[in-house]
């Protein structure tokens, strides 16, 4: 985990879909009003499962404004809040 001017950052390679939900949530949760966006990498060449997960999960989250997609394809971007 990396926060750096209002992004934080979560590196999820590895994780099975449980343990990076428990992840999201909980840096959801400390998320305080200095974190506007929270960017996920989820790798793209192992599958998509994570992707996925995270893109249906999170695109109803009531913390998350929206998704979105990151110049890379391995990752996704959690928006709390317009900065």
């Amino acid at each position: 985990m990396r926060l750096q001017s209002g992004i934080q950052e979560l590196d999820l390679h590895g994780m099975t879909c449980y343990q990076a939900r428990i992840v999201i949530d909980a840096a959801l949760r400390r998320a305080g009003g200095s974190v506007y966006r929270i960017e996920l990498i989820h790798g793209y060449r192992g599958g998509t499962e994570l992707k996925t997960m995270i893109r249906r999960e999170y695109s109803r989250h009531p913390k998350v404004k929206r998704l979105e997609m990151g110049l890379n394809p391995g990752t996704t971007d959690l928006v709390l809040r317009e900065y």
